[in-house]
């Protein structure tokens, strides 16, 4: 790990972390599901 996400990690919290990485899977999940037709609009 470099210093820099050391940094960026203790300022936003694990909260923030996981709230990032949560925001980053759905913006991929979504897609794939509407593309599988598991979920239409």
């Amino acid at each position: 790990m470099n210093e820099r996400f050391k940094l960026w990690l203790k300022r936003v919290g694990w909260l923030g972390f996981f709230f990032f990485l949560i925001k980053g899977l759905l913006w991929l999940l979504i897609p794939y599901l509407i593309a599988k037709g598991i979920i239409s609009f």
